[in-house]
């Protein structure tokens, strides 16, 4: 039995990074084994180049929020709890958010030769903002907008506004921080940086609870005539 305390920390190389990221290494191929283990850390905007492995890989998504990508398909969005199974030899890139900071465990085996990935270019800024649908629903009934009204909106963290209503559908999308979300009569969701939300006109809003951090989001108000928004609280039975 070995251990090893607190693992050399050092900064990603230029050639394999873009922007800040820091790699600890966990464990390292030896002559008993060929696993490799890094917790790797990527700074706001930071990602990898285009890259595969020999024998394919597990991330583990530890801290923050991240995006991963692959080969003529659009980024998608990683968050704590989340692992991913990378295929031998799919082209791939993982990194953080723009705006947010992302943790992650890599678990790897090496080839024969001691490889344990081969590396390509570097990822665009096009390949990493991607375009994807985030969000399409159903609007609950016809309704006229005519004007939009867009409001960037700041919860305190752990703060409840508690369950309700508006009286105009409600497109959300957060900035910052995270939100448990829940319609009524819907499952829950965590959401974060890069997600999005939809609240019908006149549906109740069980949950809208910030996280520790807080939360900042944009919403889009669709408004018909001179309506106003609004914004109802329901009280619990």
């Amino acid at each position: 039995m070995e251990i090893h305390r607190n693992g050399e920390r050092r900064r990603g190389p230029e050639e394999w990074f873009t922007g800040v990221v820091h790699l600890t290494p966990i464990a390292t191929p030896a002559d008993d084994s060929r696993l490799a283990i890094f917790d790797v850390v990527f700074e706001a905007g930071a990602r990898t180049a285009w890259h595969w492995h020999p024998h394919g890989q597990v991330l583990h998504v530890t801290e923050g929020w991240g995006r991963v990508g692959r080969r003529n398909a659009p980024a998608e969005e990683i968050r704590p709890g989340d692992s991913v199974r990378i295929a031998p030899g799919e082209w791939h890139w993982h990194g953080a958010g723009p705006t947010t900071s992302m943790r992650h465990l890599a678990v790897q085996e090496a080839a024969e030769n001691g490889t344990t990935a081969e590396w390509g270019e570097h990822v665009t800024d096009t390949d990493y903002q991607g375009r994807a649908t985030l969000l399409r629903s159903r609007l609950t009934a016809a309704k006229r907008t005519e004007s939009v009204e867009v409001r960037r909106i700041r919860l305190s963290p752990n703060e409840v506004p508690g369950a309700h209503v508006h009286n105009c559908p409600v497109v959300g999308s957060i900035e910052q921080g995270s939100v448990t979300f829940q319609r009524e009569g819907e499952p829950s969701a965590v959401l974060g940086p890069g997600d999005v939300f939809y609240e019908p006109e006149a549906v109740t809003i069980s949950r809208f609870d910030a996280g520790p951090d807080g939360l900042t989001f944009l919403a889009y108000f669709l408004l018909d005539g001179g309506q106003s928004p609004e914004i109802e609280l329901v009280a619990k039975h």
